[in-house]
């Protein structure tokens, strides 16, 4: 959350000021500074808004010569607001349509989301004309297609909060719509930007007297152009949508991105096999990697310090060490993953033990076992252990609750298999005492150790550790070691790393049996764990840095860039 959160209000007016003492007076429970832009109003409306400033706290009123449009109102409240030093601003409309008291809740989803869009969702009574509620709807169906995604619920509301910086950005590199088209288009190229929008529902009432300054003709066909302009700019961004993340850290990623789109994988891999699979993701790899340049930073950013990690102890640099490869070696990854969904992966044909491997896994022992695991290689390899022996039973522990769609998908493809997610947002007791009941009856648990949980703690703070990994300190959770403590069982360190034979080496070696962390030197002992595992990681990473699939920042916590 950014510390440096400094909210106005900026109210664009053109002939509405019968209603702007009204508006003026619900606003003062919400103690903001406030920005009144005259857009080129009429005598009597003008004399109205000249007695505000005198009448209202904190008010600031803007003249211009002659009506120029309600988004060339707002970017000007907008720029007035960003030289006072203001971080956001809250656009309400001067005819007294929208819910003043929401001020607040938007205002908490702007802390949270400060690089964010937060706008209201309308719920509208019996007042709305018919008419604008179709044309509405008709609009987020062309949104809903320039931004290939259902995420913006409505974009006509002028009741949201600006992030400032992002949107003066916006409009110093585009020329946006300056009248009913500002709204939309301000919106969805903010999205296209990488400033996504959250919403919050809102009542939304048409006063019955209310004047409307919508021109049926003329803004429908601004509106029509609007769309047209939006959709062929879609087009060359279409291949950076359809794979559009939200820009947060890397631990607050989303696993799966829907049921659809798996459904549609698994359809091709059955109709027409893994061959036909590669030819489809291959050429959608190379377009993600030319779009994605988070991610594409990320992973130079990585392979930059592979690099120096290895020449700093006379190491061989591997050849091909690049970004477009390392994508490449993701996709492979996923092709692999979807062989494991289906159980095509073999024990000794696709995946094949590391020297003393099995023998740290100790296939035998009835006993039930802690596999620490990370996001280096494919983990989803596992699945092929079950194979072993029919009555082992391997559960997947996953800190995102929207893995649910992945167990969804694993449960209609594959029900059968042997191999369980547990998908948490964090490890509580229940957590353990679930976990626990498993390891009782001699199943294994999988969990990952660099995987930092969804949400933070009480008071805002992440629970980490930070460790030294590729001659950097990077946070990794404290709740797997804690965890895997707490179980009182064996605990051992996996990782399935890709071979030039395109097989799978699993590699397996022995890391606590139990864990110890005594109370009186627990914080000492959950360093002295985490220290360890980050330097196997390390160590296995660099045995195979293609098969590092972090494409996110690693080093740094999701709210250490909004800090000031």
């Amino acid at each position: 959350m950014s510390l440096n959160f400094r909210p106005c209000v900026v109210i664009p007016c053109y002939n509405h000021g019968a209603m702007m003492a009204q508006v003026m007076t619900r606003l003062q429970a919400c103690a903001l500074p406030c920005y009144i832009v005259d857009d080129g109003s009429d005598a009597a409306t003008r004399e109205v808004l000249e007695t505000l400033p005198a009448r209202f706290a904190d008010v600031t009123l803007i003249r211009l010569a002659e009506n120029a449009g309600k988004g060339a109102a707002v970017i000007r409240g907008l720029q007035d607001a960003a030289a006072a030093g203001f971080t956001h601003a809250v656009q309400v409309d001067a005819d007294g349509q929208h819910a003043i008291e929401d001020i607040p809740a938007l205002l908490d989803l702007a802390r949270q989301h400060p690089q964010a869009l937060i706008s209201g969702q309308p719920v509208y009574d019996d007042s709305i004309p018919r008419s604008r509620l179709y044309g509405r709807w008709i609009t987020h169906v062309w949104v809903w297609i320039e931004t290939l995604s259902l995420q913006l619920k409505d974009s006509m509301c002028g009741f949201r909060v600006y992030p400032i910086a992002p949107t003066l950005a916006l409009a110093s590199r585009v020329a946006l719509g300056q009248r009913m088209d500002f709204d939309t288009e301000v919106m969805v190229r903010l999205y296209w930007q990488g400033n996504t929008s959250y919403f919050l529902p809102t009542k939304v009432t048409y006063p019955p007297d209310g004047l409307s300054h919508f021109d049926a003709f003329r803004d429908n066909v601004r509106i029509s152009l609007m769309h047209t302009r939006l959709f062929f700019g879609m087009l060359p961004r279409l291949p950076g949508l359809l794979f559009r993340r939200r820009s947060a850290h890397w631990a607050q990623q989303d696993e799966v991105r829907g049921l659809l789109g798996m459904r549609i994988m698994l359809t091709v891999w059955r109709l027409f096999g893994r061959r036909a699979f590669s030819l489809l993701l291959y050429p959608v790899i190379a377009a993600y990697w030319l779009t994605a340049y988070p991610a594409r930073r990320a992973s130079q950013k990585w392979l930059s310090r592979v690099r120096t990690t290895l020449i700093a102890r006379s190491l061989p640099v591997p050849p091909g060490l690049n970004s477009y490869r390392h994508f490449l070696r993701f996709g492979e990854a996923m092709l692999d993953k979807v062989a494991s969904w289906r159980g095509e992966l073999q024990m000794g044909r696709d995946v094949h033990f590391a020297p003393g491997a099995q023998a740290a896994l100790g296939l035998d022992d009835p006993q039930g076992k802690l596999l620490l695991a990370s996001h280096l290689g494919d983990v989803e390899a596992c699945r092929a252990l079950a194979q072993l022996d029919g009555s082992k039973t391997i559960n997947a522990l996953v800190f995102n609750d929207n893995a649910r769609r992945f167990k969804q998908i694993m449960e209609e493809m594959a029900p059968e298999a042997a191999l369980n997610l547990i998908p948490v947002t964090h490890i509580g007791p229940d957590t353990a005492m679930l976990l626990k009941e498993k390891l009782d009856r001699g199943e294994w648990v999988a969990i990952v150790g660099d995987r930092l949980a969804v949400i933070p703690q009480r008071g805002g703070d992440w629970r980490v550790s930070w460790s030294r990994f590729m001659g950097h300190p990077a946070p990794f959770p404290q709740g797997p070691f804690i965890l895997a403590a707490a179980l009182r069982c064996p605990v051992l360190l996996i990782f399935a790393l890709r071979q030039p034979d395109r097989t799978l080496h699993l590699h397996c070696e022995p890391f606590a049996d139990p864990l110890p962390m005594p109370r009186t030197a627990r914080q000492a002992a959950l360093q002295q764990a985490i220290d360890r595992y980050a330097a196997r990681l390390e160590h296995y990473a660099l045995q195979s840095p293609l098969d590092w699939f972090n494409f996110f920042d690693f080093w740094q916590l999701p709210d250490a860039r909004d800090k000031e």
